[in-house]
């Protein structure tokens, strides 16, 4: 329904940006602010919660000093969108107590996922630390002394139709789940070369991150000095670290459609997926999805000779094509072609009856902003005293959409 989401402070800073079908320019939170602060359409001289420019919808409401706003290019309900807004704002504020600018800085992992569940419908992945020890136990009954700690980052990619990247970002967390007794002192070693924000920029193989905070258990006495965090972990499972990236990175897929007409009543799709990543690695339950134009009555696919664990489908109640790969190793690429029959002609741009083509997927052991825990040390350690350590890395798809 809506393209994108953000939300502005007084002076216009983007505190929460999410890109949803990427059909609207990056910079529409700035052409935005300007059209708003200089309104001079009306006498009292405040912009009406909905107006257009250039083609673009805006929806805004003001709620305790901050802009909530939502773009558009097609026609929807403005009051609508305008009460999803509001009722966004209560939702947000329900779950971090108040509403302003600090509290959506300091949580903003949190906000991104709930911008999710409430305007993109998906349910809120649980941490991927699992809930109780592999081995819970060693020969003899003895409690099995093990620590959990998993990066885990979704990851937002647009491209457009030539393939290029519109917008990236990484929203990542990592989290640790301990069976440690007695409570020790865990350090946490980072990549020396982490940076906060750009200004201490330490070159082209830094790892920037846009924001971070912390669990209240975590002292930064020398996370300046060497990117080392220390913590007392409490019971359960926790996030230890949030962070954002906005930076430009390499995604892990680079994905493409074509949709051409081949008759009156016929159409042609050519999926192309790549796997970026080491052969090493493989991604799991990846799942491609593209709506179809509204008079497509059937579909027919075709995919590559001895291809095994794919899965086509045409969902006719909302006329959507999904494929399906059950695993994809680095380093492949898989095509898939389908043609199209429609009920009736086309009167348009088909290239605008379709898409944009979404994508899902889960990559055990792979990270896309190279963040690492260089290693992980315990502080209670003897030589009868040396617990089984596991540090995991997973990527998912928080929005990963290519247009047409």
């Amino acid at each position: 329904m809506i393209s994108q989401f953000f939300v502005l402070s007084q002076r216009g800073d983007n505190i929460v940006f999410r890109d949803y079908r990427g059909e609207v320019q990056k910079g529409s939170p700035e052409t935005f602010f300007r059209k708003v602060k200089f309104w001079k359409e009306d006498a009292d001289g405040d912009a009406p919660p909905v107006f257009n420019v250039d083609g673009v919808n805006y929806f805004h409401v003001k709620v305790a000093g901050l802009l909530f706003v939502a773009t558009t290019r097609i026609n929807v309900s403005p009051s609508l969108v305008l009460e999803l807004l509001q009722r966004t704002a209560r939702v947000i504020k329900d779950y971090l107590g108040v509403l302003n600018e600090d509290s959506f800085r300091k949580n903003f992992v949190l906000v991104y996922e709930l911008l999710d569940e409430v305007i993109q419908g998906t349910k809120r992945m649980p941490g991927t630390a699992i809930t109780k020890s592999v081995v819970a136990n060693e020969p003899g009954g003895r409690k099995r002394e093990e620590i959990f700690v998993d990066v885990i980052e979704k990851i937002s990619v647009t491209f457009n139709s030539s393939g290029y990247i519109l917008t990236s970002e990484i929203d990542g967390t990592i989290q640790m789940k301990s069976y440690l007794t007695g409570n020790p002192e865990i350090r946490v070693a980072l990549n020396e070369d982490l940076s906060i924000g750009t200004s201490d920029y330490r070159g082209s193989g830094a790892v920037i991150l846009d924001d971070c905070n912390f669990h209240e258990s975590v002292h930064l006495d020398s996370f300046d000095i060497d990117r080392t965090l220390s913590l007392v972990p409490p019971d359960g499972e926790f996030p230890v670290m949030n962070y954002r990236i906005t930076q430009a990175f390499k995604p892990p897929f680079r994905i493409n459609a074509l949709i051409e007409e081949t008759g009156p009543l016929k159409a042609e799709v050519t999926i192309k997926v790549r796997a970026e990543f080491n052969s090493s690695i493989n991604a799991n339950t990846v799942l491609v999805q593209m709506p179809l134009p509204t008079f497509t009555a059937r579909v027919n696919f075709e995919l590559e000779p001895g291809v095994v664990g794919h899965t086509t489908d045409f969902k006719e109640a909302n006329k959507r094509l999904e494929w399906g790969l059950k695993k994809v190793v680095g380093g492949s690429e898989h095509t898939l072609r389908a043609k199209l029959t429609f009920s009736q002609e086309l009167h348009g741009n088909i290239m605008k009856e379709a898409g944009p083509l979404s994508m899902t997927f889960t990559i055990p052991m792979y990270n896309s902003s190279r963040l690492q825990v260089k290693y992980l040390q315990i502080a209670k350690k003897s030589k009868t005293h040396n617990p089984y350590r596991w540090v995991r890395y997973v990527t998912q798809a928080n929005s990963y959409v290519a247009r047409l």
